[in-house]
Order: C-alpha cells, then sequence, then structure tokens
C-alpha cells in the first residue's frame, strides 16, 4: 500500500519499522518538528524523524495544518492511507480524509476507554486489571473513531514504561495485521456511554500522598515511573519512588514504622523497593538506606 505515516515519539518506531518491513510504499513521514534540548537547547529531531532519515524516508513537520499549503502537499501525496500514531496533532478533515481509505490510529488503550493524552498511566492508575492496543479508523472526534483490531495485556506489577514498549510492540503487530486484512475488518462502534478520557499528566500529581490507601500509592507509583516519578521529601530533599510495594503496617500517615522505610499510609503502608535521589541513578532499597539511614518515627511529606 502507498502509506503516509504520522508519528513523533519512540512510542511510534516500532509501527513505522513494521510497515517498513513489510515491504509498503511510505512515500512521505510527518512528525512534530525539532524541538530544544539538552543543556545546549539544540534542535533534537523527534525519535520518528530519527529513524525515518535512518530508512532514507522523505520527513515533511509542518508546525499545523492550518495553512492550505500543507493540506494540499499532504493530498497530492495520493496515497491509500495514512497510518497516525502518537503524532501530536488533531488532524483537519481535509487531512483525515485525504488518503484513499482515510487515517488508522493506533491507540494505547481499550477503546473506549481512556481516550486522549495518558492512556497507559491512567490504566495502571485505576487500577485497570487488563489494558492494551486498539487499530481505529479515524474521525474529527478525540479517539472516538470505529475499532478495527484490539490486542490485551495485563497491568499488574508493571509501570508506565514497561506497557509502554510492551504496547508500542503490540500496536506494530496490529497495524501490520489490519493493514493486510484491511478490506475484510468490520468496523465496530465505540460505545459513548463507557467512555472516559485520560487527562495528561500533571507534575503536581507526582507527590505522593501517604494519606491516600498503599495500594493506590502503589499504582500511582508504577504510572509515573518513569516520568514525571512519584516522589515525597526526606530532610529537604526530593526523593522519587520508581517501585514499591504495599506491606501491613499502621500509623500516621508518613510516618516510618521500622528500619527498612516502610511508610504508613491511609490504610496499610509502603515499602519502597527502587528509589532515586536528584541526579543520583536509581538504587535498591538496601543500597539506598546504606547510605541514607531513616529513623523509624520519621515523618514524611
Amino acid at each position: 500500500m502507498r502509506i503516509i505515516f504520522m508519528g513523533t515519539p519512540d512510542f511510534s518506531v516500532p509501527v513505522l519499522d513494521a510497515l517498513h518491513e513489510a515491504g509498503h510504499d511510505i512515500c512521505a513521514v510527518y512528525t512534530q518538528p525539532p524541538r530544544p534540548a539538552g543543556r545546549g537547547k539544540k534542535l533534537r529531531p523527534s525519535p520518528v524523524q530519527a529513524r525515518a532519515e535512518e530508512l532514507g524516508l522523505e520527513v515533511r513537520h509542518p508546525v499545523n495544518f492550518s495553512a492550505a499549503e500543507d493540506r494540499t502537499a499532504f493530498a497530492a501525496l495520493d496515497a491509500d492511507i495514512a497510518v497516525v500514531v502518537a503524532y501530536g496533532l488533531l488532524l483537519p478533515v481535509e487531512v483525515l480524509t485525504a488518503p484513499r481509505l482515510g487515517c488508522v490510529n493506533v491507540h494505547a488503550s481499550l477503546l473506549p476507554r481512556w481516550r486522549g493524552a495518558a492512556p497507559i498511566q491512567r490504566a495502571i492508575q485505576s487500577g485497570d486489571p487488563m489494558t492494551g492496543v486498539t487499530i481505529m479508523q479515524m474521525e474529527r472526534g478525540l479517539d472516538t473513531g470505529d475499532m478495527l483490531l484490539r490486542g490485551e495485556t495485563p497491568t499488574a506489577g508493571k509501570t508506565s514504561a514497561d506497557l509502554h514498549d510492551e504496547l508500542a510492540q503490540m500496536g506494530a503487530k496490529l497495524m501490520a495485521n489490519a493493514l493486510n486484512r484491511l478490506t475484510t475488518l468490520t468496523p465496530l462502534p465505540q460505545d459513548e456511554v463507557a467512555a472516559t478520557y485520560a487527562a495528561k499528566i500533571d507534575k503536581s500529581e507526582a507527590r505522593l500522598d501517604f494519606s491516600k490507601p498503599a495500594g493506590l500509592l502503589e499504582r500511582e507509583v508504577r504510572a509515573f515511573a518513569p516520568f514525571p516519578g512519584a516522589w515525597f521529601e526526606l530532610d529537604d530533599a526530593r526523593i522519587k519512588l520508581l517501585r514499591a510495594e504495599v506491606v501491613d503496617g499502621a500509623g500516621a500517615p508518613g510516618t516510618v514504622l521500622d528500619e527498612r522505610l516502610t511508610i504508613a499510609c491511609g490504610d496499610r503502608a509502603l515499602r519502597p523497593v527502587t528509589l532515586q535521589r536528584a541526579g543520583k541513578p536509581a538504587m535498591a532499597l538496601d543500597d539506598f538506606l546504606r547510605g541514607n539511614p531513616v529513623a523509624e518515627g520519621t515523618v514524611l511529606t
């Protein structure tokens, strides 16, 4: 098929690779423009741009499609279909309808649950036992189009980073499958009553509130790992908690209950497994305590 690929972050790259390996004619790759990054604030291309250039593919990065010439250039590619994976823009109807078969999207949730910007994190945070990937036909609404294929995976014990990588690979396989079967798949409308919205993660959410139940906090730790990283303060220093476990224990919320840094919560207790000080590498609990012993009775905020 003659395909326009549209994507930006690391999550999109496995899908681009799968389409290229399948022998499709990728006539252009659209991605977000290079952004300032690093200490020198030098312009850095997106992961998709970097990979597309390695593959020798044409890269385009309009700021948006408000300019008529950008929409015209898109339509002039005369593509069969556009494959969209975390591109980063809502597409105007002129773009959605330009390819002969429209635009199809890889979305990292079991739609209609968790439409929006942060489906992986919200699925973990909410305690969903399963999440996955939905291949959907795009329309003007936000992740509202008819569903073509879905794949599922358990969330238990997985961080956002774990699921990000797993779902990226799942999405690549599902999209390749969907394109091979496109004419035989039956689009399934989404149940609007069951729809939920995955709001973008705000950094302010990442501060741990120990008055919450330990089970919820453990999910927040996994949901916010690695970014923005759930954290608490110890001796005026911010400590990121990258993995934790729920254990028995009771006390005033935020109180350290023993020499293992077990922290009392609103219900039960939370024991760190992996922590990180600002500017330091992540470390296991024993390694952390060896250099940073925390006395029983210390109150964390």
